[in-house]
Formats: C-alpha cells, structure tokens, sequence
C-alpha cells in the first residue's frame, strides 16, 4: 500500500492479533498483510493494542495533539470577547510587571543611597 494509506482499526486489530498467535516477526506479518516500511507501524499498533487494548487501535491518532484539550488537529477558536478580554488582562499584567520593576529599582536605589549616609 502506498503512503497515507489510514488503516481501519479492524485491520489494525487482524494484524496485531494474528501476529501474535502465530508468533510472526514484524517483517512476516508485513509481507503478509502487505504493509511496506512497517516496522515501526506495526510495533506502535502493538504497542497502542497492549496499552489500551484493541478498542485504542480504532483512535484516529494523526496530527499534533493539543496539551489543554489532548485532542488531534486544531485548538478550537476562542470567542471573541473572549479572546479580547484575554488581550487585555495581559497587557494590564505587563503593565503591572513594568511597575514592579521601576517600583523596585527605586526601593533598591533609595536604599544604597541611605546606606551611602550613615
């Protein structure tokens, strides 16, 4: 099968499944089914059926996940309001920040200098 071929999980499943009753090499159970360059494929599928049995190799898997959501593909968009409510909060906050660091600078400046006079 040629590259980006989606395998159905069933077949997935046959795969696995038959290799391991029968005892089969990556490379055997590849020239059986037909999958070229497979050996990292079939392990994974191996993997994925061992960890969280046959029902994980029917996950589509494909894409980047996304670390708040653990979901493939694209974040949702934010709506609107939200996403200018956001906007706003950290430009206050950088605000916030650069106030601090001007406050502190000051505190530290006032001290050396009546540091300087005793």
């Amino acid at each position: 099968m040629p590259k980006g071929i989606a395998y159905s999980g069933e077949f997935k499943q046959q795969v696995v499944e038959t290799m391991r009753s029968e005892k089969l090499s990556y490379r055997e159970v590849a020239q059986r089914f037909g999958i070229p360059n497979s050996f990292r494929k079939i392990l994974d599928w191996e993997r994925i059926y061992l960890e969280e049995g046959s029902e994980g190799l029917y996950i589509e898997r494909r894409g980047r996940g996304n670390a708040v959501t653990d979901v493939k593909g694209r974040p949702p968009k934010l709506d609107k309001q939200v996403e200018e409510d956001l906007i706003a909060e950290n430009q206050r906050l950088r605000a916030e920040n650069d106030y601090l660091k001007k406050l502190n600078a000051l505190v530290l400046e006032e001290e050396r200098r009546s540091k300087g006079r005793k």
